[in-house]
């Protein structure tokens, strides 16, 4: 047994290896005797992970995009996110992805939460940003399709979350943690802050 109480790692190997995926299969066995073989999805050779970024033109607003969204074969209506290139950090990777997504690049990016998406199968995790004093400025992205950008109120949750396209729970996520952020800085405001 491990100082931490965590299951020991014995055996592990690759089964399976696309372009942008690997399946690790990892021998466990916990503190009581018990092992098993647990699968897991990794990504391949992106350490540093993802950022989302809820980038708000002013206080009230939100920026979201249309994409098309081959897992679910609908065009999805989420916040602006991507692949933490090598070399960059999490606000320089968030600032080229909403030049790159929403033709905007922002003043102000501060870390807010990090999220993960099915951690018993996935080693996924995702930076989400709050992007403040943006101003207009594109980059060339490597959408296959132009994305539409949409605003919304940040107080509007609700009647995104009645739309059908709007069910990605991270974006879900990074929404009310942003509007909750938002609220506490109502109480005491800092003027640089937009």
């Amino acid at each position: 047994m491990s100082p931490t109480g965590k299951p020991e790692i014995g055996r592990r190997c690759c089964i399976a290896q696309s372009r942008l995926f690997s399946i690790e299969a990892l021998e466990l066995e916990f503190s009581n005797g018990e092992q098993r073989t647990f699968e897991r999805l990794t990504g391949n050779g992106h350490g540093a992970g993802a950022v989302m970024i809820v980038a708000m033109p002013d206080p009230d607003h939100v920026l979201l995009i249309q994409e098309y969204a081959v897992g679910v074969e609908d065009y999805v209506l989420t916040l602006p996110k991507g692949v933490v290139d090598p070399g960059e950090d999490i606000i320089t990777a968030a600032n080229r992805e909403l030049r790159e997504e929403c033709g905007y690049g922002a003043h102000v990016i501060e870390p807010l939460i990090e999220l993960t998406l099915a951690p018993n199968y996935m080693t996924h995790r995702i930076h989400v940003v709050m992007a403040t004093q943006l101003y207009e400025e594109s980059l060339p992205g490597d959408e296959p399709e132009p994305l539409i950008v949409e605003k919304h109120g940040i107080e509007d949750i609700g009647a995104l979350l009645a739309r059908g396209d709007f069910h990605e729970g991270r974006a879900i996520a990074a929404l009310f943690i942003a509007r909750e952020r938002l609220r506490e800085r109502q109480e005491t405001p800092d003027p640089m802050f937009w």
